[in-house]
């Protein structure tokens, strides 16, 4: 039987054919219908006629191409995993994405599956060929510069509307948007069209009803609800003040009701997060429903009953989402809720972390008071301070080298394939293929890049002093964070847990156990080091007493041993090359740390 060369699992070659990938971008949703006539178009002209191949699909996108996450593109990739077409189509390269790094990923990808991708705009550009893929990354470089720049643009010019006092996005319930065609010479200042926001005659008395009764501070917000159900309002979306389930139980659905209470635009202001416009700076150039006054007169009345819920219902968990549990014959962790029994109650109820619809559960109480006693466990001796130091300088060393070898090498070679990218650009540019513009743009992108890569290359030289700062500031925390958690107010101990650990573990007997977070875990390796050398040292000081007391004859071990002071150790009897070998017998972290502190009177 002959033997079988081939290869297993080879995916069968596609189907011959052609996928159309049409993509409208959301800032032309208003005629998108004339943009894929626009592509279907090239695409026929320029490269359909000319194949005898049919077209299996077309595959339809009306989204921005900064984002993979598109219905007609992943269906795309998926058809071509499965081998439904050979080839893909597309107008121009940033048709296919905007986003250069996704891009290129896929257009590999689909290579890996035997599909090729062409573009209408250049029908012979092959984006697998060495010398034609410059040109492509640096149409999609282009292309996200472009969407990049009218991000800018357009963030620049709802800013400056907003500074005008006018208002940006969907008018809010009780106001309407408006448009108007700008005509003569005031269309070359304010453009072709005009946008603005007033009071809608039919929705705006009913939200002066609204905030009449909130101002009165008789009803609650479930109460307003029922209130303008009962007259036969609903919202501007349709849904209902009030909802009445199947089973007859009526919901109140209050937080729409609240965020437009809370909503400056009523009171006439302009503001925005994104644009940094806190209330009362710029006032806006339409109507209020309510005045400044009477809008803070009822986020006052809001608070107050905010306040008063909170002092009655709201809980404090210290451990909120750092608490796990360590179930027997499990494959993992499993993270615990939070939960109070019997909330309603005079004294508050009980406390608990559990596990949601299941009969395990923890007293807050008993899990929280094991935590100063862990932290005493974490804390560091003040006197090992110095060894750790040196122990955490010479595995940084030892780590890192003078400059780290392989972030080294890697950086290089990031400067060696810059240069590599410029000789192929530069042979294109010889050959026409590569306008001026084009060349001088790329050229300037390049010197960016070697200054960066050049720039990190310098800053690997310091790195290792930034790493002690941290270790120093590390441990000014944990060698006093046992006896400052328990001085802490209650926010205070919240933050400085999740400052430190990353998790608290609890075992079934309801015993804890801290994993911290960096740099604070990798210190407290060090620490077990270093204590584990410390005991070896108390070992290895017994045993040279002992030896040299039966040496000398005469002597107990205090006498003969050492004394040690503030800063110094002694050995009072020991010659120079006894000291020596002692030092010798220590581990390396350990003997270069005590050695400055070692004296010989002999």
């Amino acid at each position: 039987m002959p033997y079988d060369k081939r290869k297993k699992n080879v995916p069968a070659p596609p189907q011959p054919g052609w996928a159309v990938y049409l993509r409208t971008s959301s800032d032309e949703n208003q005629k998108p219908e004339l943009s894929r006539a626009r592509q279907r178009f090239a695409i026929e002209e320029n490269v359909l006629k000319r194949s005898d191949l049919p077209v299996i699909d077309e595959y339809v996108d009306v989204l921005t191409g900064k984002t993979p996450d598109r219905e007609g593109y992943q269906r795309l990739l998926a058809d071509a995993r499965v081998g439904r077409f050979s080839y893909v189509i597309v107008e121009r390269a940033d048709r296919f994405g905007r986003n250069d790094t996704e891009a290129l990923r896929a257009i590999d990808e689909l290579h890996e599956f035997g599909v090729a991708v062409r573009f209408a705009n250049s029908p012979d550009l092959d984006p697998m060929d060495p010398d034609d893929r410059v040109i492509v990354a640096l149409s999609f470089t282009l292309a996200r510069r472009e969407s990049t720049l009218l991000g800018i643009r357009v963030k620049g010019g709802l800013q400056a509307k907003r500074q005008s006092g006018g208002f940006c996005g969907v008018a809010p319930d009780g106001y309407r948007n408006v448009e108007d065609k700008v005509l003569g010479e005031a269309k070359k200042l304010q453009g072709r069209h005009n946008h603005w926001i007033e009071q809608d005659p039919e929705r705006a008395a009913l939200w002066r009803y609204a905030w009449n009764l909130l101002l009165e501070n008789e009803l609650t917000l479930e109460q307003i609800c029922e209130t303008l159900h009962a007259r036969g309002h609903k919202y501007r979306s349709g849904r209902p003040f009030v909802q009445v389930k199947k089973n007859g139980k009526r919901v109140a659905n209050t937080s729409t009701l609240a965020a437009i209470f809370h909503n400056w635009t009523y009171a006439g202001w302009v503001t925005s997060k994104s644009g940094k416009l806190p209330p009362k700076t710029i006032k806006g150039n339409w109507e209020p429903i309510v005045t400044t006054e009477e809008f803070e007169r009822g986020l006052a009345i809001l608070e107050q009953r905010d306040l008063k819920r909170g002092r009655e219902r709201r809980h404090d968990y210290l451990l909120k989402g750092m608490l796990y549990f360590d179930a027997p014959g499990s494959q993992g962790l499993i993270r615990l809720t939070c939960s109070t029994s019997n909330a309603s109650r005079v004294g508050g109820g009980t406390q608990y972390y559990c596990i949601a619809r299941s009969n395990i559960n923890f007293l807050c109480s008993s899990i929280d008071g094991q935590i100063p006693d862990a932290l005493h466990c974490v804390q560091v001796d003040p006197d090992l301070i110095p060894m750790i130091r040196a122990a955490y300088t010479d595995d940084i060393a030892e780590k890192m080298g003078h400059l780290r070898p392989d972030e080294r090498e890697q950086l290089l070679a990031a400067l060696k394939s810059i240069d590599e990218e410029e000789v192929r650009m530069m042979r294109l540019y010889a050959a026409g293929k590569v306008t001026e513009n084009l060349w001088d743009m790329q050229w300037q992108e390049w010197q960016d890049r070697r200054a960066r890569i050049r720039l990190s290359l310098e800053g690997l030289e310091g790195q290792q002093q930034v790493y002690i700062e941290n270790l120093d500031a590390a441990l000014k925390i944990i060698a006093q964070v046992g006896i400052v958690y328990n001085r802490l107010e209650r926010s205070d101990q919240k933050e400085l847990l999740r400052y430190m650990v990353e998790r608290v573990i609890v075992d079934p007997a309801g015993q804890i156990r801290l994993e911290l977070c960096a740099p604070f875990a990798y210190l407290q390796d060090i620490t077990d080091q270093v204590r584990s050398g410390a005991k070896a040292i108390s070992k290895g000081k017994k045993a040279k007493t002992a030896r040299i007391s039966s040496g000398l004859g005469s002597g107990n071990c205090s006498d003969s041993f050492l004394s040690c002071g503030k800063d110094w150790i002694t050995f009072e009897h020991l010659s120079p090359r006894e000291t020596a070998q002692f030092l010798d017998s220590l581990p390396f972290p350990q003997r270069e740390s005590l050695a400055p502190f070692i004296t010989n009177p002999n």
